[in-house]
C-alpha cells in the first residue's frame, strides 16, 4: 500500500517544494495539496463536517494547487503530484487542460487529479456554477479536457463547455490524466465515479469504507469498466487496528496522512516520526 502526504497549503509555514523534497527523501509516494480560489465572507453553505464556521483560516489562505505542484515537480523525481481536492469547475476547462497537461509533461507523467464537486456552493456561485448542476459541469469539464489530451483535433459541445475542432499540445505522457473523486461515498457518488473517474478518495467523515468500496466495484462492473477503481484513504484520525482492517478489505491503494502547516523544522520532525511509524526510509 502506498503512503501519501497532504499539506493544507497556506501562505505561511513550510513551502510545498520544501515538503515535497522531504517527502520523497523519506520514502513517501505522493504529495497532495488542496484548492479554494476564495472564500465568500457571506456563506450559506455548511462545511462538510456540518458546521457553520470553517475549521480554521487556512481555507482563506490556500495557495494555487498547480503552481504549488509545479514547484514540487522541480525539486523531485519520483513522487506523485496530486490534489486533495481540487475544484476543476472553478477554472476555464481549456486553460486547465493545458495547465495539467503541461505539469504532467514536465514532471514525466506524475500527475493525478483529486477532484471534488464543491461543497462551498457560495464559492461555486462566484464562478457561475449552479449548485444543482455542479456534477454535470464537472462531467463536461472532464470530458472536454480528455478530448484535448487525447485527440489530434479535439472538439466538445455541451451545456457548459463548447469549442470547435482544435489543436492542443502537449499531450499528457500518461495518455490521459487519472481523476480520483474526493466525496462522501454514497450510491449517487459511486455511480458517478464508475461512469466518469478512475477512483474514489474518502472524506474525513466517511466510515464503513469496505462496504462503500464494494458498492463502487458493483457500479464499476455494471459500467463495464476494465481493471479496478483506485481507492485512496484520507486518514483523519489516529488509525486503529479496525480501521486498517476496514481499509485493507476495501482494497485501498494509498493512505493519505495530513501535516500541520507550521514552520519547516517542526513539520520535518513530524514527518520523520510518521515515516518511522510506517517503516519507511
Amino acid at each position: 500500500m502506498r503512503n501519501g502526504i497532504v499539506l493544507f497549503t497556506s501562505d505561511r509555514g513550510i513551502t510545498p517544494a520544501a515538503l515535497a523534497k522531504a517527502v520523497e527523501e523519506r520514502g513517501f509516494d505522493t504529495i497532495y495539496v488542496p484548492e479554494h480560489t476564495h472564500i465568500p465572507v457571506r456563506r450559506d453553505a455548511l462545511h462538510p463536517t456540518g458546521g457553520e464556521d470553517l475549521p480554521d483560516d487556512r481555507y482563506l489562505r490556500t495557495l494555487d494547487p498547480w503552481v504549488s505542484l509545479a514547484t514540487c515537480a522541480a525539486v523531485t523525481e519520483r513522487i506523485g503530484l496530486s490534489t486533495a481536492v481540487s475544484l476543476p469547475v472553478e477554472s476555464d476547462p481549456i486553460t486547465l487542460a493545458k495547465t495539467l497537461a503541461t505539469l504532467d509533461h514536465l514532471s514525466g507523467g506524475r500527475v493525478t487529479v483529486g477532484a471534488g464537486f464543491g461543497w462551498n456552493t457560495d464559492e461555486l456561485a462566484d464562478h457561475h456554477v449552479p449548485a444543482n448542476k455542479r456534477r454535470t459541469v464537472l462531467r463536461e469539464y472532464l470530458e472536454a479536457m480528455r478530448a484535448l489530451w487525447t485527440e489530434e483535433e479535439a472538439a466538445y459541445d455541451g451545456e457548459f463547455v463548447t469549442f470547435g475542432p482544435s489543436w492542443a499540445y502537449p499531450k499528457p505522457p500518461q495518455g490521459r490524466i487519472p481523476v480520483i473523486i474526493g466525496a462522501g461515498g454514497g450510491p449517487k457518488t459511486m455511480k458517478w465515479i464508475a461512469a466518469h473517474a478512475e477512483g474514489w478518495m474518502t472524506t474525513p467523515i466517511d466510515t464503513d469504507i469496505a462496504a462503500k468500496a464494494a458498492l463502487l466495484r458493483e457500479e464499476w462492473a455494471a459500467a463495464e469498466r476494465e481493471g479496478e477503481p483506485d481507492i485512496r484513504i484520507l486518514v483523519a484520525k489516529k488509525p486503529t487496528a479496525e480501521d486498517f482492517a476496514d481499509w485493507g478489505a476495501a482494497g485501498a491503494s494509498e493512505m493519505i496522512y495530513g501535516l500541520p502547516d507550521t514552520e519547516e523544522s517542526a513539520v520535518l520532525t513530524y514527518l520523520d516520526n510518521l515515516a518511522g511509524k510506517l517503516g519507511l526510509g
